[in-house]
């Protein structure tokens, strides 16, 4: 198993690196940030990774310590997940990466989402007219046909400088050996036991033979994972797709009412797309086109703030947070309806990132008074058009940057193992709308856009995001939080390149988070009553229950160096810089 380092800030010398801290005369410079913003970012000279799991964050640094590059330490990154993070580290479920490839300045959004199976129908789990929540949120009928494996193996082979077998070898060690439990994961654990323990094999794995739970420094190991990790080490891919990885799962799919076969599987495919490009004041951001919703509708909030001074207004003032609610409501509306799979629906992605609807669409926002959602209905004729979650975060000396976003759904999933796989199963089908514009567990709205068809991609919210300053990237980042994940990580990216904070700083602020329907803004704790009143007059609603909102992991590149930080909401987490 990799070294376990005992810093945070790791001092690693590890060759000539193109990013050189020098001003304009060659002069070496200091590391600096706004030590005014009260918080303190961990800093690299020759990379950093920033995990929401600490012994997954080291193997990305030992990595780039070998002199891997960002690609291959954030496919290490996300096998390693999967051993250490099972609450939403996965190659059982899906996601999303934004590549940006220094060599040849190209970025590329890579969509691994789960897919579902060829039988899936819209009405899969409507019984007597009413949907079966059991069996659209905890059955084998939930999971989608994972996408994990083909896009962590793409990425390496494409974009990465190591074989696929030296990026899974610290994961199959961490599964074979056993690692320490740590807190948040006993404390997880004991949370989902009544769900895992239902499930034989899930139980078997995660808890001791008597029933017991493990305990902060016992020894988990996870013996049938290891095997499965070690079937892709010896033979690709095609070990989980078409061989007995794949074979495991549709056995135990077919002995349960399951709907995964072996031909959904060896139909899986990744996707290159083109990123969703938006540009505000200067910078110029990168992030995840359908079929995840978050990009555009990131990109359309940012566009109709782009002409106001928010930053004269004040962060997190009453006047700015009005501003920040009434964008979401406008953002959310126009994501029930077109948000969807590009290959069954027409998504008007141009129409939506566009400057002069943002412009339409801001000038419909009164300064005094909070709209209620039922003015801001989806904005029509815009359909035509020609043709649990964790995130993590990785940056290298040669300027390539990862920002990856993957997940199960729920917290370990439907709570269900493959037999003899140890692999969890997703439940992202829950991810469809079955009923058209009814809330998910999430929260989430949409119409036939997100109907569940057959191949199809269920809809996500994921944002995983890269900034570029002077065409270089500047910032990464990105988060989990279901359906707040769109707002979590345009509230973090406005802080950095609106409000200029440090990237520690513009991880901790207070966040808030209005998705359209119910007409209701969360709102964290740390923004003040006063301003609370001030927004209560004009009109707005507050949720009387406060909860956290997401969990960044955010890298900043200054001046030569790398300045990281994971989000303080988090447990257990770690930012690592390679200097």
């Amino acid at each position: 198993m990799c070294k376990m380092f005992k810093l945070l800030l790791i001092t690693v010398y590890v060759g000539s690196f193109s990013f050189v801290p020098a001003n304009a005369q060659g002069e070496y410079k200091l590391p600096s940030y706004s030590s005014r913003d009260g918080f303190v970012p961990v800093v690299g000279k020759n990379g950093m990774v920033s995990v929401r799991e600490t012994i997954a964050a080291e193997i990305g640094a030992e990595i780039l310590e070998k002199g891997g590059n960002a690609i291959d330490a954030a496919a290490a990154v996300g096998f390693a997940l999967a051993v250490t993070y099972p609450q939403a580290g996965n190659i059982g479920g899906g996601g999303f990466m934004i590549v940006h490839t220094a060599k040849n300045n190209t970025t590329v959004a890579i969509d691994y989402r789960e897919m579902a199976a060829g039988t899936a129908r819209h009405d899969q789990y409507v019984i007597d007219d009413k949907v079966d929540q059991k069996l659209a949120k905890f059955s084998r009928q939930s999971s989608g046909v994972p996408g994990t494996v083909a896009g962590m193996a793409l990425a390496v082979e494409k974009y990465g400088t190591m074989s696929l077998r030296e990026v899974l070898e610290p994961a199959y060690k961490l599964a074979n050996k056993g690692f320490k439990i740590y807190t948040q994961l006993e404390m997880s654990l004991a949370r989902s036991k009544e769900r895992l323990g239902a499930d034989p094999a899930a139980a078997k794995v995660f808890y001791k033979a008597d029933g017991s739970n493990y305990k902060t420094g016992e020894i988990l190991k996870q013996k049938d994972l290891a095997k499965s990790l070690r079937a892709i080490m010896r033979q690709g891919t095609d070990a989980f797709y078409k061989g007995e990885i794949a074979e495991k799962i549709t056995a135990d799919m077919a002995a349960n009412d399951g709907l995964i076969t072996m031909a959904d599987m060896a139909a899986y495919k990744v996707y290159e797309r083109e990123p969703v490009y938006g540009t505000y004041k200067g910078y110029k951001i990168a992030t995840m086109p359908p079929p995840s919703s978050g990009g555009m509708h990131m990109i359309q909030m940012m566009n109709m703030l782009e002409n106001d001074d928010l930053k004269a207004q004040g962060h997190n003032s009453a006047a700015t947070l009005h501003l920040y609610i009434e964008a979401m409501r406008q953002a959310y509306a126009d994501r029930s309806l077109y948000a969807g799979d590009p290959a069954f629906f027409n998504i008007p992605v141009d129409k939506l990132i566009n400057k002069e609807y943002a412009k339409e669409i801001r000038a419909r926002i009164p300064l005094d008074r909070a709209r209620v959602s039922a003015e801001v209905a989806p904005t029509k004729n815009l359909a035509y058009e020609s043709p649990e979650t964790t995130h993590y975060s990785v940056m290298d000396k040669w300027g390539n940057a990862v920002s990856n976003t993957y997940t199960l759904n729920f917290g370990f999933g439907n709570g269900i193992m493959a037999e003899g796989t140890g692999i969890l199963l997703n439940n992202e089908l829950d991810d469809f709308d079955h009923e058209p514009y009814k809330p998910d567990a999430n929260g989430n709205v949409s119409g036939k856009a997100n109907a569940q068809e057959p191949y199809k991609r269920p809809r996500s919210s994921m944002t995983p995001t890269i900034v570029f300053k002077d065409d270089m990237p500047f910032l990464i980042t990105g988060s989990p939080g279901g359906g707040t994940i769109i707002n979590t990580v345009f509230q973090t990216v406005m802080n950095v390149i609106e409000f200029d904070m440090n990237v520690a700083a513009a991880s901790s602020k207070p966040r808030i988070n209005h998705q359209w329907m119910p007409d209701m803004t969360t709102i964290e704790s740390g923004v003040s009553q006063d301003t609370l009143n001030i927004l209560t007059d004009m009109g707005h609603k507050f949720n009387s229950g406060r909860r956290t909102l997401g969990s960044t992991n955010s890298i900043v590149y200054r001046d030569g160096y790398f300045y990281g930080a994971h989000d303080p909401r988090s447990m257990n987490a770690a930012t690592i810089g390679i200097n």
